[in-house]
């Protein structure tokens, strides 16, 4: 990466230190964010928001990760509600999603723009 691109982007960890289709949480610029690994035909990184609003706990790196139709989410393991790691959207109360932010893989590591 060149120098521009680190001032804009925070490295978080190896792409292999999180397990398949879980999430981890990591401290971007004083926020929790919560990074997901989704495996599949193409691996892909997504981050939000660590903090559910529902339950007001910093929980949702530790929720489900799944699919409902073409969306990629994760289950809060509070309420269970979902969010769309791409958007983070939460698909049963709109007005409670959280923010999501941009994710790239460079050099074998997970690199977040928060």
């Amino acid at each position: 990466m060149n120098d521009r691109i680190e001032k804009d982007w925070t490295p978080i960890c190896a792409l292999d230190e999180i397990v398949p289709d879980t999430g981890v949480c990591a401290l971007v610029n004083g926020a929790q964010v919560a990074v997901f690994h989704v495996a599949g035909e193409s691996s892909s990184v997504y981050a939000i928001d660590n903090f559910d609003p529902h339950s007001q706990a910093a929980v949702l790196s530790r929720g489900i990760v799944g699919s409902l139709g073409e969306r990629i989410v994760v289950a809060s393991p509070i309420y269970k509600q979902h969010f769309d790691l791409r958007t983070g959207e939460c698909l049963e109360a709109p007005e409670r999603s959280v923010n999501a932010y941009r994710t790239r893989v460079a050099g074998g590591k997970v690199w977040i723009a928060a």
